[in-house]
């Protein structure tokens, strides 16, 4: 019998021509309690069913959709759910989490996962349920956005089923592009064109049942209790302004990436800023489903419509790529989600080739920083793939300075092949240093690093001992809460973060868990991840930065130089895996990599 909140299995489906194979990977009580669910699971699941090596975009590639215990109980923001796959952008592990009520209706098929594996001969879409699963054609859907597509299989299945969905970029292998359901996105590391190169537009899921907990009063009780915490001051940001409240801030601290990152302050960012546009573009805030803090803000765009905006967004489409109109970031945001494609790293690599372009290493003397509708001319380049720049610019940055040299490699900005978030390491070296030992590549959602250089108790241009132990502690934190799934707005809540979590877990899945148990299973998924990378070919060479922020100062408002050398990162990652445990080549214990594939 599986715990409370589990259902004790992975629903397994192999597309094909002939339709769709079903079985059934049960999963043990002991595989529960020590991968807890979400990115955790889907990582033990990804080295169990992803053959060694195999690429990213062949049939025979998993792309796992991942629940958790949480899901369907009342607690605040755990209508969750984990993406995991091989990146086609980085050829290591990506996951991605997305809050919607895919979760829930995904979950109460029955399952604890669906892995997806094959690929259909036309572009269909694959309907799971209780009943079983299947696939139908749906070549009306080709070229539709996500949204639109809802829309159609909305109308044609009924509003019973959820639908997880793909946008063009998708379809045409954008290596960057993204799964969306409900207006949200699982968006990092190419998880769109993983689906599209299994030929399904959209996978729908429609819920029957429930899924049980060990004490049903006792979990009430705590979804109250957590209810009335996140309503706190640790919230309220997000509440007020949303993460767009970053943007000012950044700004004043020199760590707003700009232009490429030859910058560390953008002149136009108060015409982004969130408190400016509360004031003259403010339509309506929103939340996630089952989600009590309502981060969500959307704003008015020039000529009609609204548009939901965040500091990431904005971001990488505004100083990134030099962009100070928020009528013009609105729209590339928009242009974004209508194609579907990451905004990171679609910012990310149209800024590279605005600066190649600038040298004249690209014959394209339209795209300049700071140019709007070039900004959307390339996004619709990316998401046609047209030939020549949507070909290049469609295969993200690394792969794209690859194929035009030219000494363009030394500004394309990305770890592991994935676009860096904004957040400049140079200038805040806890995070500097999260970004190159991560698995995933660069990222602030599976590192929380920034949480220290903002903290004032250390120094954030000097990176050292307190930034290595920074690192790997908000890098534990983040693979519980990414495991469990709880939004990551709520850790500011949490005073006693383990216990506190241990002290959810338990009544729902009735295990006798501590707050020590839980540090270990943090230790154990960072471990595993490092495990399925290793495998697939990544080595401690890997766990660097760009070129620039290793060979360029960048100026400060204060009139300072802030700088991040080669040797001073080398030494704070040799310093990271001591501190996990790792041998000098960054590999886990030899029993890591066999407890994963069991």
């Amino acid at each position: 019998m599986a715990p409370g909140g589990y259902f004790g299995a992975a629903l397994v489906l192999d597309v094909s021509a002939a339709g769709v194979e079903v079985s059934r990977d049960e999963l043990g009580a002991d595989v529960l309690r020590s991968y807890l669910g979400g990115v955790g699971l889907g990582t033990y699941l990804l080295q169990r069913l992803g053959p060694a090596g195999v690429d990213p975009l062949a049939p025979e590639a998993p792309l796992a959709f991942v629940f958790s215990p949480l899901v369907g109980t009342p607690l605040t923001t755990s209508a969750k759910f984990a993406v995991v796959a091989k990146s086609p952008l980085t050829g290591l592990l990506t996951d991605a989490l997305a809050s919607s009520q895919f979760a829930i209706a995904g979950k109460l098929t029955g399952h604890d996962a669906l892995v997806v594996r094959g690929r259909a001969d036309d572009l269909s879409v694959l309907l799971v349920d209780a009943e079983g699963a299947r696939v139908e054609p749906a070549p009306e859907l080709a070229g539709l956005s996500a949204a639109a597509a809802e829309e159609v299989l909305r109308t044609r299945f009924g509003r019973g089923w959820r639908a997880a969905v793909i946008g063009p970029a998708g379809e045409r292998g954008v290596r960057y592009a993204t799964i969306s359901h409900d207006g949200r996105h699982a968006g990092r590391g190419g998880l769109g064109a993983v689906l599209g190169a299994k030929n399904l537009k959209a996978v729908l899921v429609r819920a029957a049942g429930k899924a049980a907990v060990h004490d049903a009063e006792a979990v009430l009780a705590a979804a109250r209790d957590l209810r009335e915490r996140s309503f706190g001051p640790a919230t309220a940001k997000y509440r007020e302004l949303g993460t767009l409240a970053n943007l000012l801030a950044f700004n004043a601290v020199s760590t707003l990436p700009t232009r490429n990152f030859t910058a560390a302050t953008f002149e136009g960012a108060p015409k982004l800023a969130a408190e400016e546009l509360h004031e003259l573009r403010l339509v309506a805030r929103n939340s996630c489903a089952s989600c009590s803090i309502g981060c969500e803000h959307i704003y008015s765009r020039k000529g009609g419509g609204s548009q939901r905006m965040e500091y990431e967004n904005v971001f990488a489409l505004g100083p990134m790529c030099g962009v100070s109109d928020p009528d013009d970031v609105f729209a590339a945001s928009a242009k974004c989600d209508e194609l579907g494609l990451d905004t990171i790293s679609a910012g990310g690599t149209v800024a590279w080739a605005m600066e190649c372009a600038e040298r004249g290493l690209l014959d394209e003397p339209w795209l300049r920083f700071g140019d709007g509708p070039a900004l959307l001319r390339a996004l619709d380049a990316i998401g046609a793939r047209s030939p020549g720049l949507g070909e290049l610019l469609a295969e993200g940055s690394r792969r794209a300075s690859a194929q035009l040299g030219q000494g363009s490699e030394a500004f394309a900005v990305h770890v592991k092949g994935l676009e860096l978030p904004g957040y400049e390491p140079r200038t805040m070296q806890a995070m500097g240093l999260g970004f190159a030992v991560n698995s995933r590549g660069a990222d602030h959602n599976r590192s929380g690093a920034y949480e220290a250089d903002l903290s004032g108790d250390l120094d954030r241009l000097a990176g050292a001992a307190p930034h290595v132990a920074a690192a790997v502690a908000t890098e534990d934190r983040a693979a519980v809460m990414d495991s469990m799934i709880l939004c990551k707005f709520l850790r500011g809540v949490f005073t006693e973060p383990f216990a506190e979590w241990a002290n959810l877990l338990r009544p729902v899945t009735g295990w006798d868990i501590d707050a020590d148990e839980l540090r270990a299973t943090a230790r154990r998924i960072v471990d595993a991840k490092r495990a399925y990378n290793l495998r697939e070919g990544a080595t401690a060479a890997d766990d660097t930065l760009p070129p620039r922020i290793l060979s360029e100062a960048v100026a400060m408002s204060s009139g300072r130089e802030a700088r991040l050398t080669a040797e001073r990162l080398q030494s704070m990652v040799a310093a990271y895996y001591a501190a996990r445990g790792w041998d000098a080549e960054g590999r886990p214990p030899t029993d890591v990599a066999s407890a994963t594939s069991v």
